[in-house]
């Protein structure tokens, strides 16, 4: 009875699903949109007003009208070209949805309505929220940006990179000093090295079964990292446009890698012509400018390069990141990987060093690798101090992560 402030069971519970009711309401309203006009209920009879119309005015600026097959209307975006106001909705954006929201819709605003001039000017970089995909993109407009945007494109760049190393640098670490300390196997171990597990695996033939036992005449153990023979990793990047993130990641885990004793890390980068960065894996962000987004694609050419500067084939990981889109001599290409690992270099084939997971690349080449047992896959930034260690132990990758 409401008229006494008493409110029975069944009245609160109607209540309750009358709010979700237009709670759900609400989010179709969002969903289908209605032309940026606000009250417009677009056939789900719940108008807009405060902040959900101007989250309705940003999304519709970006995807335009929802209701084009309804009534007829072109489907069309209403940013325009005007810096001042795509400011404004970079803005606007950034205070009605999360981060990971707003990246994807600068990422389509990019996209979709040919937004990568306004980018050349500072002001419009300084609004926009930075990750991996706006560094690929401004890497791409790198050649044609003005000497004014250029020092604020950096700045930008470093913030992403800085997040990068900061999320990635210690596992990486940690990953890798482990895989190079059990890499190192002595026979005469210390107790604390000993590896029980391949010592006893080595010694089954001496099971005592009287004892219940095994009589562990050979002793197999892990040296240490710093006693061991200095691995040389080559990590060779296809910088075509398709392969943007994996250049940023690869960027970044090239300069971990250099910063560790026990590895000598050398980084290439190739479209039709190869460039050797190492001499700049102090800095991920001058290792980023000086790649070229974009172009052709001759991994026949670069894995040549690599190959020529390969001293200690047995110490060595080569790393191609690429989609196998070859516009080199194909079957050169795959008999510099047969030799490769004929001569004990131990060979990796990423298909992308991204968060998005497969990518789009050449099934055939690909195919063709692993039948000279150089499986090819996809691999996230999490994944990949896995896949170094395992490739530095010299175990198989089928069981770090599988191939596509």
């Amino acid at each position: 009875m409401t008229g006494t402030g008493i409110e029975t069971a069944g009245e609160t519970e109607t209540e309750t699903e009358t709010e979700v009711g237009r709670e759900r309401l609400r989010r179709w309203r969002l969903v289908l949109g209605g032309g940026g006009d606000g009250d417009a209920a677009d056939g789900t009879g719940h108008g807009l007003s405060g902040r959900d119309a101007a989250m309705d005015r940003a999304l519709t600026a970006l995807y335009g009208s929802r209701d084009g097959a309804r009534t007829g209307r072109e489907r069309s975006a209403g940013l325009g070209a005007s810096a001042p106001s795509v400011a404004r909705w970079l803005g606007d954006i950034r205070t009605y949805f999360p981060s990971s929201v707003v990246q994807v819709m600068q990422r389509d605003a990019i996209d979709r309505l040919g937004l990568s001039a306004l980018l050349l000017e500072p002001e419009m970089l300084a609004a926009v929220e930075a990750d991996v995909h706006l560094v690929g993109t401004l890497l791409s407009l790198n050649k044609a940006m003005p000497e004014t945007t250029k020092e604020t494109a950096r700045a930008v760049v470093r913030k992403v990179v800085e997040d990068l190393e900061k999320r990635l640098a210690t596992r990486t670490r940690a990953a890798l000093t482990g895989a190079l300390d059990r890499a190192a196997r002595v026979s005469r171990p210390r107790h604390r090295d000993i590896d029980w597990n391949r010592t006893i695996a080595a010694n089954l033939k001496h099971y005592q079964p009287e004892y219940g036992t095994v009589v562990p005449e050979r002793l197999v153990g892990y040296g240490r990292a710093s006693q061991s023979v200095k691995k040389e990793v080559i990590l060779c990047i296809d910088q075509s446009g398709s392969m943007a993130a994996s250049v940023v990641y690869a960027s970044v885990f090239g300069a971990v890698l250099a910063s560790m004793r026990s590895i000598s890390t050398r980084l290439v980068v190739f479209d039709t012509a190869v460039a050797d960065l190492t001499d700049l894996l102090d800095d991920p962000v001058d290792v980023l400018f000086g790649t070229q987004l974009g172009g052709g694609t001759d991994i026949n050419r670069a894995l040549a390069y690599c190959q020529s500067r390969i001293t200690r084939p047995a110490e060595t990981v080569v790393v191609l990141v690429s989609d196998l889109y070859e516009g080199g001599i194909r079957h050169e290409m795959l008999k510099r990987v047969a030799a490769m690992k004929a001569s004990g270099v131990q060979f990796v084939a990423l298909l992308a060093l991204s968060d998005e997971g497969a990518p789009a690349y050449d099934r055939e080449h690909a195919a063709a690798l692993a039948e000279l047992g150089a499986p090819a896959f996809a691999c996230t930034p999490e994944l990949f101090p896995e896949v170094m260690a395992a490739a530095i132990e010299r175990r198989g990758l089928t069981g770090v992560i599988p191939a596509p």
